[in-house]
């Protein structure tokens, strides 16, 4: 016995050497020992030393239970496929791919991880429809075929765009890209959020209905100005009232998107309302008319002008320019004459400046500012004048005869 067990293994080395007569095909590396023993040729599934990790298809999960010959199906081992199409029917008829891994694993057919696979398809479920049923989008005539309706909305829910009435879709003439208003994210159609952005309800604009400002069906025809909507506020106002004062159509040129229109604040950047001009109401300058009110101050204030004894700006011919002396301090004052020198007489520049520390140092009757003194500042006398003017013609001791002779205060 023991001598036809060697001649049986040395058979066997025998084969193994020549691989080019091997049933198991002529590349066929593997020596007989590591599948067959000396006492049968017969396969021994549970004392095979063959490591099946080494090819392309690792033994794990329930291929590890599965007999050699479903997926062997002759002795050239080398013939046998890789692709699980190769041994398993496609009972999803190619409706989700030839690749069964993509779903499905060695451990088991069933498939736990939809969401996941579905993250990384052209439709991933989120919102409404992590909930939703596979059939309820999968629609076949087997729960076992995948037809991809589509990946639009409204592949799946053009019965709820053609049924929809507030507002219509199909008389608004709506996009069928139903996540232009209504989020994926979101669980539900109503109060979805449209996307406002290009008109943004805030504020006053936050609370009203569609059908407010859309007054008809077709949503696209709505106009983003105030008055469009508004017009009857403008014409209801009145203080002030719009209308007679010709306020322009454009709301938001005065009035925010708080609700109540208030407060409104007109840009008066055109004339600035400070200091004095911070406080008087719009009536008072505007007296009825916001459109061709005059910017000029003798308009608002030819009554200060005409009243005005000390000094007397009738009688002096002041200029009417009142910001020529004037700030908009409250009161006029203080108020500063800068066209003395250009107009009257060099007070701040040659000798005159830094001689005088007041307008009545030379105007000694403050209610009339065009009598002035020359003697009364200098230390002049009139003999000593007399002597120094002798033989000028038209001399005589005055002060307008002074200015006469010496318009700019020069001594020559």
């Amino acid at each position: 016995m023991r001598i036809l067990s060697l001649l049986i293994l040395a058979l066997i080395l025998y084969m193994s050497a020549r691989q080019s007569d091997s049933p198991h095909g002529r590349d066929f590396k593997i020596t007989c020992s590591e599948c067959h023993t000396a006492d049968s040729w017969k396969f021994n599934k549970t004392g095979y030393s063959f490591d099946h990790n080494t090819t392309n298809l690792p033994l794990t999960g329930q291929h590890t239970k599965a007999e050699c010959t479903q997926c062997h199906k002759s002795l050239v081992f080398s013939e046998a496929k890789t692709d699980c199409n190769s041994c398993h029917e496609d009972i999803h008829q190619a409706t989700v791919g030839s690749d069964c891994s993509r779903c499905h694993t060695p451990a088991s057919w069933l498939v736990k991880n939809v969401n996941e696979l579905h993250r990384n398809s052209r439709f991933p479920l989120v919102g409404a429809h992590n909930q939703a049923d596979c059939y309820d989008c999968h629609l076949s005539e087997t729960r076992v075929r995948f037809d991809v309706p589509g990946i639009n909305c409204i592949d799946c829910h053009r019965k709820e765009f053609l049924a929809t009435t507030n507002p219509s879709h199909v008389e608004a003439g709506f996009s069928e890209d139903c996540s232009g208003c209504h989020p994926v994210l979101s669980r539900e159609w109503a109060g979805a959020g449209f996307n406002h952005n290009f008109f943004p309800l805030v504020q006053g604009h936050a609370g009203p209905k569609c059908s407010e400002c859309h007054a008809s069906p077709r949503f696209n025809d709505a106009s983003p100005e105030c008055v469009s909507c508004h017009k009857s506020n403008y014409d209801a106002s009145t203080n002030p009232n719009h209308l007679e004062a010709n306020f322009p159509l454009d709301c938001k040129s005065c009035h925010s998107l708080a609700p109540g229109w208030t407060p409104a604040n007109y840009d008066h950047s055109v004339f600035p309302l400070t200091l004095g001009h911070s406080t008087p109401g719009c009536a008072d300058c505007h007296k009825g008319n916001y459109t061709s009110t005059p910017t000029d101050c003798y308009a608002c204030h030819s009554a200060d002008y005409n009243n005005t004894s000390n000094p007397s700006h009738t009688s002096l011919g002041f200029s009417t320019s009142c910001v020529a002396c004037h700030t908009t301090n409250p009161g006029w004052s203080p108020a500063k004459y800068t066209e003395h020198d250009t107009k009257s007489f060099p007070i701040n520049t040659g000798s005159h400046r830094g001689a005088w520390s007041s307008c009545t140092d030379c105007h000694a009757n403050p209610s009339n500012y065009a009598v002035f003194s020359c003697t009364n500042c200098h230390e002049h006398n009139k003999t000593d004048m007399d002597k120094k003017h002798k033989g000028e013609g038209g001399y005589s001791y005055n002060s307008a005869e002074c200015f006469r002779c010496h318009p700019s205060g020069r001594a020559d």
